[in-house]
């Protein structure tokens, strides 16, 4: 049975919020939840980017079941691999093992900010490879030291002192046959926010066979149609650019101007607004029918996390299951 989860969205919300959200999540029984790892928001108008890792701590403390995720996690400019893994298998010990690190070739928006070239696709999904070798040598060197020489990284005598008592599950996020075939060959499972059962086939083409698939859905649920067209417009309008100009474009405002002439109908055409809970689930479906094995959910809006869960606990998880 497929599972569904919330998403813990930093750029929408502050940090305080974003804790209680989870612990909302959980309460109305979601079955894990994802956090995005940024530095900025997407548009001004979200308003929020608070750390991902603190969250992380606070939420792990705060519940007691829901799974948690980083969704995704860039580990080649803004952090370097091994830092990735210590904060990986520490959030692994606090959460009693229900941590998943979910990694990513990552976005010109959130690593620039450390004074560094954006790199070209190819070299980054390089440095990509290159830094999960480094995390996966970490958590598999049952307390020796680890040393590596690689073309981007460089490891020295570096060892985890704090390793959880399972070893975290690292997941990969896909959108293309490169990044499928480096996820079937490294990772645990494969990350995507696409309903495409093609990338589903290469990764398990290329050694993802029996792995678990999890992808992502935004919604904006709300018994305000025309409430939730508008929040939809005002914070997800980016959405619709695609992963090859949202990788590239440096700040919000540079967001703002490559979406200014998209239409509140146009969100809504491509983003399910509304308080209809089967039209919601019929837009959910296509990753079920793609084989994905967990499909995480994200709320537009800062403000209706609260009547959201509570729809979800109420009849929205009840009707996904069905499926």
């Amino acid at each position: 049975m497929t599972k569904f989860g919330h998403t813990t969205m930093c750029e929408q919300s502050r940090p305080d919020q974003l804790v209680q959200d989870v612990r909302r999540a959980e309460e109305a029984g979601f079955d894990f939840s994802v956090i995005s790892d940024h530095f900025q928001p997407w548009l001004s108008t979200q308003g929020h980017s608070g750390y991902a890792w603190s969250i992380l701590g606070a939420a792990a403390q705060a519940t007691e079941r829901i799974g948690l995720m980083s969704y995704v996690t860039c580990p080649t400019l803004r952090y370097h691999p091994a830092i990735v893994a210590q904060k990986a298998a520490t959030v692994q010990i606090l959460s009693g093992n229900r941590f998943r690190l979910g990694l990513g070739a990552g976005e010109n928006l959130n690593e620039h900010v450390v004074g560094k070239r954006w790199p070209s696709v190819g070299v980054r999904h390089q440095m990509l490879a290159e830094a999960v070798n480094v995390i996966a040598g970490l958590f598999d060197s049952q307390n020796g030291t680890v040393n590596y020489r690689g073309e981007y990284f460089d490891l020295e005598s570096a060892k985890l002192w704090d390793v959880p008592d399972e070893r975290v599950p690292i997941g990969l996020a896909v959108s293309g046959r490169d990044s499928c075939d480096l996820a079937g060959r490294k990772a645990d499972m494969l990350i995507a926010v696409e309903p495409d059962a093609e990338l589903g086939e290469m990764f398990d083409a290329a050694g993802g066979a029996g792995k678990p698939r999890v992808g992502q859905v935004a919604l904006a649920f709300d018994e305000d149609r025309a409430a939730a067209v508008r929040r939809a417009h005002e914070q997800f309008r980016w959405f619709g650019l695609g992963w090859k100009v949202n990788a590239d474009l440096p700040n919000p405002d540079s967001f703002a101007g490559a979406t200014q002439f998209v239409t509140p109908g146009q969100v809504a055409d491509a983003l399910l607004c509304g308080p209809d809970v089967d039209d919601h689930v019929e837009a959910i479906k296509p990753f079920v029918e793609a084989g994905f094995d967990e499909v995480a959910l994200v709320q537009v809006g800062a403000d209706h996390q609260e009547s959201f869960t509570a729809c979800a606990e109420r009849e929205l998880l009840a009707a996904l299951r069905s499926l």
